[in-house]
């Protein structure tokens, strides 16, 4: 897939998913959910103040005979009640409604009705390039200083999404300031280590090489400029960042600067979680659900 839209075609000859959606009185939300629901993607069960969200459904034409509505007002209840209908198996993917992002991860890493599998939860976003595919981008929004086990949870949830958007063996850059190792810059060091596990046969089913600076990570004509030979450099399907700072805003700079189409998820947990920013916009949302239901399948 090199777009949104070829993902669409592919999405939408899928049965479609429900999505359980904490707190879901929220208008951008309830307009990304109508979007999706129209295009054949997912059917809602939709947890929260049900007077506001048929207020909202109203205002924005929304038709709400299709999809439940579990009636609580309490942030975290509503947030127990989504997490526990996804637990349980009756919805496909979990998404933030009007509700801070620490109030549902609580409830997802409860022991009792969480979500964990025991792996690391990590954001992953997935964007068009100017390279005529679709790259991921991981982790703007999860992991504030990974370390080298961390990082490799967050590569093999990149990994799972890859293979959905139909990329069998994604090439991982670990990114850096530079493409060299130096003992100064634990990014490097963290790089060069998860390569040799990558050539050992340690993390399957990736190829893993780094460090690598963003300009060789994704050109070809960069990496040849400075003699670097990789089966990754020029050709990144993952860019594996050192830390949420530089993830943070490679995604902003993608999104405001390269004004390019985006989406993001949360993965690691039993289903995957539409955690979107309120900045983000509905266009951004609907790819990110259309994401999260390729996700499920995982």
């Amino acid at each position: 897939m090199r777009t949104f839209e070829e993902m669409y075609n592919y999405v939408k000859d899928l049965p479609p998913k429900t999505i359980a959606v904490a707190q879901a009185a929220d208008e951008d939300v309830l307009e990304a959910i109508k979007e999706a629901h129209e295009r054949g993607i997912v059917k809602a069960i939709l947890v929260g103040d049900k007077e506001k969200i048929e207020r909202i459904a109203s205002s924005i034409l929304m038709p709400l005979k299709e999809h439940e509505i579990i009636d609580t007002k309490n942030n975290l209840e509503a947030c127990r009640e989504a997490v526990k209908i996804v637990s349980e198996g009756k919805a496909d993917i979990l998404m933030k409604g009007l509700v801070q992002t620490a109030e549902i991860l609580r409830v997802v890493l409860d022991k009792e009705i969480g979500l964990r599998t025991g792996r690391t939860l990590s954001h992953v976003a997935v964007f068009e390039s100017p390279y005529n595919r679709l790259i991921l981008l991981t982790d703007a929004a999860m992991n504030i200083a990974p370390d080298l086990k961390v990082k490799i949870d967050i590569i093999l949830n990149a990994v799972d999404v890859a293979r959905q958007i139909g990329i069998d063996a994604p090439r991982v850059a670990v990114l850096g300031a530079v493409e060299t190792v130096n003992p100064d810059m634990q990014a490097t060091l963290d790089a060069a280590i998860l390569s040799k596990m990558s050539e050992r046969g340690q993390i399957k089913g990736a190829i893993i090489d780094g460090p690598l600076a963003l300009d060789n990570a994704l050109s070809v004509e960069a990496a040849r400029h400075k003699g670097i030979i990789s089966p990754v450099a020029g050709n990144a399907d993952i860019l594996l960042v050192p830390d949420i700072e530089a993830g943070n805003m490679l995604y902003k700079a993608i999104t405001y600067i390269a004004e390019r189409r985006i989406a993001g998820i949360i993965m690691g947990a039993k289903r995957p979680i539409v955690l979107t920013s309120r900045a983000d916009s509905s266009e951004a949302k609907f790819n990110s659900i259309m994401l999260a239901s390729l996700a499920s399948n995982v």
